[in-house]
């Protein structure tokens, strides 16, 4: 009974030690998630109030109010990153054999808009989709690539309502600069974000394949 007693004290003992531990552990975790909820919270009244103040100087129908709110999404899916990720539908999901391979890119200068991209400062604009962000954990990287071109997917598709109006009203000038912020601001980071998720799938699966041999 003693012996029993005594272990039942140590394993108690225990116990409480690693809930304290637990307790400490997550209290960062606790308030930097509060943190950035907070964050988040003002960015989004403040791209509110912004939004709101624009539509009172240049109203609604202002090609510079639908551009603005395209940035200022963008912005917001940036702050939010901390707390979810964007997810594609299905059927983009899944990057095809031929994307992979990036001929087809290469030939549309992707690959020259990726160098641009790195080499630059725009690089900070995404900070998130480097590997080095995330050593030794290429899932992360492909989470948050596969979050940023959502962004720019859903970013291209608030626009397009914008387009068609414009386009009804014979604004030929405005549908062409929207055109081409389209594919500079949007089409082409898509594509390069394709292309690198592609690259980086086959990692990830060659790795899965040596580790599973090293089991096997």
């Amino acid at each position: 009974m003693k012996v029993e007693t005594h272990y039942s004290s140590r394993s108690l003992a225990a116990g409480r030690c690693g809930s304290a531990w637990n307790v400490r552990h997550q209290a960062p975790y606790r308030m930097k998630r509060l943190l950035d909820i907070f964050i988040l919270l003002t960015v989004t009244g403040a791209f509110a109030f912004s939004l709101f103040m624009l539509r009172r100087a240049i109203g609604f129908t202002s090609p510079w109010f639908a551009l603005t709110t395209m940035f200022c999404f963008l912005g917001l899916v940036a702050f939010a990153r901390p707390l979810f990720v964007l997810r594609l539908p299905g059927w983009l999901r899944t990057v095809r054999g031929w994307e992979m391979r990036g001929r087809l890119y290469r030939v549309l200068g992707v690959s020259a808009f990726g160098e641009l991209l790195r080499r630059t400062p725009l690089r900070y604009l995404q900070p998130l989709v480097y590997l080095k962000r995330y050593p030794g954990d290429p899932t992360k990287v492909q989470t948050q690539i596969e979050g940023a071109e959502a962004a720019h997917l859903w970013a291209a598709a608030l626009v397009i309502p914008y387009m068609v109006f414009a386009c009804a009203q014979h604004w030929w000038g405005v549908v062409f600069w929207f055109m081409v912020v389209q594919v500079v601001g949007n089409v082409y980071p898509i594509l390069h974000l394709r292309w690198v998720r592609g690259r980086l799938t086959r990692v990830i699966d060659k790795k899965r394949q040596n580790h599973a041999a090293r089991n096997a």
